[in-house]
């Protein structure tokens, strides 16, 4: 019997996470609820490759970077998001986004170990630009808050996903792998820079 009342509310909560806009409004730019903020990153492949590096790089560092950047990432992202809400400009967010993949993606294919701040911080910056681009969008939002529970989830599971390719790097050809994904990384980076992407 207390099975039924928290289905229930499951049920009652769930609109919560899947509302969209109406159809009337499609036109408008505005954006739905918790699938449309789950679609924003794995949409954009500026956004893809860059989050998937945060976790490749943390893989390949090893602990704890491997928990730690994936999890600055998203915080300070928040940051980033809070900016664009409010309204404060933050001058060449996509060239930011661009510039995220090269760089991630070059300290992977160099094999570059910077001391773990250092990691943190090249991280940290690049979060602003991406959270920027997220927030930006949330006020237009039918549901803020399903909006950004969906791309923070859908960012962790990016960096997820970054991170079980770099575990490819306990191995010898494992590493040469991750290195090359690093490299196809950067190179992608500077397709979206110069707009070849």
């Amino acid at each position: 019997m207390m099975r039924l009342p928290a289905r229930s509310s499951l049920l009652i909560l769930l609109p919560i996470f899947v509302a969209s806009t109406a159809q009337a409004h499609t036109e408008t730019g505005n954006v739905g609820g918790f699938l449309s903020g789950v679609m924003h990153p794995i949409t954009g492949w500026d956004h893809v490759i860059a989050m998937v590096a945060v976790g490749l790089w943390g893989a390949f560092l090893g602990r704890p970077a491997i928990w730690l950047l994936p999890i600055t990432f998203p915080l300070v992202m928040a940051i980033g998001g809070a900016a664009g809400v409010v309204g404060i400009p933050l001058p060449h967010v996509e060239t930011g986004i661009a510039l995220s993949a090269i760089v991630l993606g070059i300290v992977v294919a160099l094999a570059l170990r910077p001391p773990l701040w250092v990691a943190v911080i090249i991280v940290g910056i690049f979060a602003v630009f991406h959270g920027h681009a997220h927030g930006t969008e949330l006020p237009s939002a039918a549901n803020p808050f399903a909006y950004a529970t969906g791309f923070v989830l859908a960012t962790g599971c990016l960096h997820i996903l970054g991170i079980v390719f770099g575990l490819l790097a306990k191995w010898p050809a494992g590493r040469v792998l991750v290195r090359v994904g690093g490299a196809a990384i950067a190179l992608t980076g500077g397709a979206f820079l110069f707009g070849i992407a």
